[in-house]
C-alpha cells in the first residue's frame, strides 16, 4: 500500500526542496532530508518508499533543479500524478527514474493520506474498491524508468532509448 501526499497548484522546484538546501550548499547533507521542509514538514519525516505524490497543474514550474527531483528519488516516491508537469521537471524526473502521470481522476478522486495500491507495469491504481487506468507513458519513458533511470538504461544497453 501506497500513502498519497496531495498538493496543490504550481509546486514549484524551491518547495520541493529550497535553494539553501542544494547540495553545493550542504555539501555534507543528504537532499532527501530537504524534500518539502519547509511546504510540507512532515514529508521527509514520514514519507514511506513508494508513496505517490498527487498535485493540481504545473507541478515541477520554477528553476530546473535536477536536485529537486533527486530527492524525491532518494525518498523513493513511488510516482507523482497531477493534472500536468513543468516541462523541465517531466523530464529530469523520467531520467532519475520517477514515474510521472496526467491522470485527472485520480488527481479528483483521491486524497490526502488516502491509501493507494499502485501497479507500475500494470499502470493502475486501485483506491477504495475502484481501480483507474494511468495514460501510458510513452515508450522511452517505460524504458527509462524500468531500468532505474537514463544513467542505468545507458549501461545497460549501451545507448539511449530510440538510438542503435
Amino acid at each position: 500500500m501506497a500513502r498519497i501526499w496531495k498538493f496543490g497548484a504550481d509546486v514549484d522546484t524551491d518547495q520541493i526542496v529550497p535553494g539553501r538546501y542544494a547540495p553545493y550548499m550542504r555539501p555534507d547533507a543528504d537532499v532527501a532530508e530537504a524534500a518539502f521542509i519547509e511546504a510540507r514538514p512532515d514529508f521527509a519525516k514520514n514519507a514511506r518508499p513508494g508513496d505517490i505524490i498527487v498535485a493540481l497543474e504545473n507541478f515541477g514550474c520554477g528553476s530546473s533543479r535536477e536536485y529537486a527531483v533527486e530527492a524525491l528519488r532518494r525518498r523513493k516516491v513511488g510516482a507523482i500524478i497531477a493534472l500536468s508537469f513543468a516541462r523541465i521537471f517531466y523530464r529530469n524526473a523520467i531520467n532519475l527514474g520517477i514515474p510521472l502521470f496526467e491522470a485527472p481522476q485520480v488527481v479528483t478522486s483521491v486524497q490526502d493520506g488516502d491509501s493507494v495500491v499502485f501497479d507500475f507495469l500494470a499502470g493502475k491504481i486501485g483506491w477504495q474498491g475502484q481501480m483507474f487506468v494511468l495514460p501510458p507513458m510513452p515508450d522511452f519513458a517505460r524504458q527509462i524508468i524500468s531500468a532505474g533511470g537514463v544513467v542505468e538504461y545507458v549501461r545497460q544497453n549501451g545507448h539511449f532509448p530510440g538510438e542503435q
